[in-house]
């Protein structure tokens, strides 16, 4: 009695120092990514001063230059300040959570980093070859560093777009006021393009509308092979 006993408990503790890195999402992995690695980037920044960013942020003209390419993927786990993290992890978490349920985890992963790395080249081109004069504000610069997910959270929305057309979405800072994902997530991602133009604001604008660009893709690719199941998708989110 006593040993049953003692195995009960050791496999129930077992269970309960397994269980929160074994449970979690693949959006979960990503949000944890994430916060180290901007843990991380505090700490090298004290140590090395800005130097360090030419290796994990994304330059668009040391990319051009064939230089630290590994960039387009590190920059995308690299965030500009406590907020911009904060919002970036909080609307992946919401939309992210949802579209690795539609479409499963390795999917999912995949087309967040495909998506991510699209983003960037195309920030990359753009800023490299116009990014000059007033098109800098337009497209970036090629000597402005880029970082953060939204160009794959943006990916994600363009996903819902395509497969769940009128599910509602809302701002972050406006909670109360929500429209369809075909209507809100254009009218941000122009809107923020203007506001930043405007204002002169670093905003990746460029990898924003690239995300956004290859969720509509993709989300047209899944809508087009799993024609039925999206349908059926449609009228359970209705």
């Amino acid at each position: 009695m006593n040993g049953y006993k003692s195995d009960s408990k050791k496999s129930h503790y077992d269970f309960r120092k397994r269980s929160f890195f074994s449970n979690l999402s693949a959006t979960g992995w990503l949000i944890f990514a994430n916060v180290v690695f901007f843990i991380v980037a505090i700490f090298l920044k004290i140590i090395y001063g800005e130097v360090f960013l030419d290796y994990i942020a994304l330059y668009p003209e040391s990319i051009l230059k064939g230089k630290y390419l590994w960039t387009l993927i590190t920059h995308m786990f690299m965030h500009a300040g406590f907020l911009h993290l904060f919002v970036n992890m909080f609307v992946l978490y919401s939309l992210g959570s949802l579209c690795e349920k539609i479409i499963g985890r390795k999917r999912y992963l995949w087309f967040y980093a495909v998506s991510g790395v699209f983003a960037g080249i195309l920030s990359v081109i753009l800023a490299g070859f116009y990014g000059y004069g007033f098109w800098a504000k337009v497209f970036g610069a090629p000597d402005v560093y880029m970082v953060g997910a939204s160009g794959a959270i943006f990916a994600i929305a363009g996903l819902f777009v395509m497969l769940l057309p009128k599910i509602k979405f809302s701002i972050i800072f406006l909670p109360f006021f929500s429209l369809p994902g075909y209507i809100m997530v254009p009218l941000v991602l122009l809107l923020t393009w203007l506001a930043s133009v405007a204002a002169s604001l670093p905003v990746g604008n460029v990898a924003h509308f690239g995300g956004f660009l290859s969720g509509l893709v993709y989300g047209y690719y899944l809508r087009v092979k799993y024609r039925k199941k999206v349908i059926m998708l449609g009228r359970y989110f209705q």
